[in-house]
This record gives structure tokens, sequence and C-alpha cells, in this order.
């Protein structure tokens, strides 16, 4: 479980390397109502590579850059047993039940809505105003792969008459549902500023973000020190 816990994203990568062989030689063999949701799960495989190895950094942006963790940022909140918990073990059924269940086109939608609509909204809008920046690691794949793949599900289905007013309702309920269980709650309960598992110096890294990262941990400390000033008798 020590290897899984500091691997798992590498294993993801080379999960990804074998469907992309897969893909591309049976790809025209496979359904499309299929095939799309592989992609999608093909591109959460990218998507968390991105965030978490190369470049990487994901652990530092979302304890410091987004919490304001500057106690136990190597484990708070977001720490190794979290990440493989959410990232894997209720991510992946997620992500691959839409495969196993193509006709079901509300499961499908909110697979991708998830990747969609979800993930650019956090990588896009939430964590670059946090950072101040145009980029953190999970945003290229989220444009280049999530968004396209997502796009040409929708229109799919549309122009084979296959999607219906309520698919959409239960797609975006059970998307944001996903929100909550796969990521929400298991954040939240599987905190610990005394995690044995804190993340190594090399996950967060000197990376391109990192300084937008440390500038958001000073301003954090310059505000909590005005807000608590120290005493002036002796």
């Amino acid at each position: 479980m020590s290897f899984y816990r500091k691997n798992w994203y590498y294993l993801g990568g080379a999960l990804f390397v074998a469907l992309a062989f897969f893909v591309g030689f049976w790809g025209n063999q496979i359904d499309p109502l299929r095939k799309t949701p592989l992609l999608s799960f093909m591109a959460l495989l990218m998507h968390q590579f991105e965030e978490y190895a190369i470049p990487g950094g994901f652990p530092a942006v979302f304890n410091i850059g987004w919490n304001h963790e500057t106690e136990a940022p190597d484990r708070y909140p977001l720490n190794r047993p979290t990440c493989v918990c959410v990232n894997t073990f209720l991510a992946y059924p997620f992500y691959i039940l839409p495969i196993v269940f193509p006709k079901i086109i509300w499961l499908g939608l909110a697979q991708i809505l998830f990747g969609m609509a979800g993930q650019l909204f956090v990588h896009g809008i939430v964590i670059n105003r946090k950072l101040h920046s145009y980029y953190n690691p999970g945003l290229a794949v989220t444009v280049l792969l999530h968004v396209p793949i997502g796009v040409y599900y929708i229109r799919y289905v549309y122009a084979h008459g296959l999607i219906k007013p309520w698919h959409w309702v239960a797609g975006i309920l059970a998307s944001g549902l996903a929100m909550v269980l796969v990521v929400g709650l298991p954040v939240r309960f599987l905190r610990d500023r005394n995690s044995p598992y804190p993340f190594d110096p090399d996950e967060n890294g000197a990376l391109p973000h990192q300084r937008k990262i440390e500038e958001a941990g000073s301003e954090i400390e310059v505000a909590r020190a005005s807000r608590c000033p120290t005493s002036g008798r002796t």
C-alpha cells in the first residue's frame, strides 16, 4: 500500500498509455457512446498526472494556495491517503460506470460535466483567482482534453436524438453530488494535521506557479500578524 500511495499517479499514467494503444488499434470498433466516456477517463488519468507528476505541485496549490494552510502545508488538509481515496478509489468507479453502461445518457453526461465544467471552474477560475495566475497544474489537460471531449459527447447525443431534458437535470444533479461525495466529503473527513503521510518536498516542487503559492502563504502570515499584534507592555 505504501508503494501505491506514493506512485498511484505514475501507475495511472501507465494505464493511460495502455488505453491509448487500445483505442488507437481498436477504437473504430467501439461505439461512440462507450468510447467518449473512455476518452474522458483517459483525460482524468492525464489530469491527475499533470497535477501530481509533471509539472506537479497540486498539493501545495490546494493546501497553501486554496486553503491558506501554513502550519502543516505538506499534509493538511490534503495528504497522501486522501489523494488515493479521492483520485482512485472514488473517482475511478465514477468515471468507469458510463463506460460499462453507455446507454444511460444522464450517467455519461454526469461524468462529462464533472470533467468539462467542474474541472474548468475549479482550475480555470477558482484556483487561478486565488493564486492571481493564469495556470495551475491540472488546467492544461482540462482545456485540451476534458472540454473538447465533453463538447463532442454533447454534440453526439444531440445529433442522434439520444438526450432528453430530464437527462440534463439528472446529469447535473449527479455531477454535483459526485463533487461532494468524491471530493468534498473525503477531503473534509480525512484531513489531519498530524497525518503520518505527508507529501515529499519534490511533490510540491519549485515550479513556475510556486512563487504564487509562496506569495499567498506570505500574505496569510501578514494578515494573521496584523490581526494579532504583540503586546507592548513590559
